[in-house]
């Protein structure tokens, strides 16, 4: 099974491979990454490598793809993005991202989440893309709002980090 690679004007999207841990590492220890992310930031490089194996087996077991998105102009490590709950027999899947603050407001998680979307609709054949959110995360809300996904719900309690529950939005957008 060979990864699908993409690319944007400003980015390679390619397999997050163990040569990006120290990339995955310095986002996911980053409190203001895993702020919004569901999960508590990570304290050794190690949990990095185990979820770059987690992307992987995720990917060779057909329940998902995680690209690593590399800035063509420096080929540093940004941040990674993808589909997280693939069901190719149910053509639906959900996206979820993150990327270092050092490129926070700089267009190319949007440019990043466009090309997955036009991969996901138009090459893998999904009808629907959904996305889940903490409440008061307003950057990833505008983001999937300015490419058409919309509101369906709350979800009570569905997010579990720092020792508490949290509820969270519900975002999708149909292939039409």
């Amino acid at each position: 099974m060979t990864f699908p690679e993409l690319e944007t004007d400003r980015l390679y999207l390619v397999e997050v491979k163990m040569e990006h841990a120290r990339g995955v590492f310095d986002n996911f220890s980053n409190p203001t990454v895993t702020q919004y992310y569901g999960m508590d930031p990570m304290a050794e490089l190690a949990e990095a490598e185990k979820m770059v194996e987690h992307f992987r087996n995720a990917f060779i077991a057909g329940r998902g793809i995680r690209w690593a998105m590399i800035r063509k102009e420096d080929n540093r490590f940004a941040g990674t993005i993808g589909l997280n709950n693939l069901s190719k027999g149910m053509k639906r899947a959900e996206v979820g991202f993150e990327i270092h603050p050092n490129f926070w407001r700089t267009g190319i998680t949007s440019e990043a989440l466009k090309a997955v979307l036009h991969y996901s609709f138009a090459e893998m054949g999904l009808h629907r893309m959904g996305a889940v959110t903490f409440l008061d995360n307003v950057a990833s809300i505008n983001l999937l709002e300015k490419h058409g996904f919309e509101q369906e719900g709350i979800l009570r309690s569905y997010m579990y980090q720092n020792g508490q529950s949290h509820d969270a939005r519900v975002f999708s957008v149909l292939n039409k």
